[in-house]
């Protein structure tokens, strides 16, 4: 009888002894998690606040109106682009037709 009790203590403070084991397991990658979670927070932070320099200062509202104009000047040059696409292939047709 006293061997089988010796025995199951010996299993019970296996157990326990892995049990222990896989929480300090589990505990140290808590730990890395967190320092890695801190690292990339600070290096997030560093990045909002030179944005934030960036724009400090810069009227918005005049941002957006500025990002207006470039869009219909980008239409306009477009637009041109298309047009004198258009008229090169109307003059290489007309060089097709003279040379043919």
């Amino acid at each position: 009888m006293m061997e089988s009790t010796a025995h199951e203590m010996t299993t019970d403070l296996d157990r326990l002894t892995e049990r222990i084991e896989k929480a300090a397991a589990v505990v140290q990658q808590l730990r890395e998690d967190r320092d890695r979670f801190a690292r990339e927070r600070d290096e997030l932070t560093a990045r909002l606040r030179q944005l934030e320099q960036k724009l400090q200062g810069q009227d918005a509202t005049a941002m957006i109106q500025e990002l207006s104009a470039l869009k219909r000047e980008q239409r306009d040059w477009l637009a041109e682009r298309r047009d004198v696409a258009s008229r090169i292939e109307s003059l290489v047709r007309k060089l097709e037709r003279i040379e043919g």
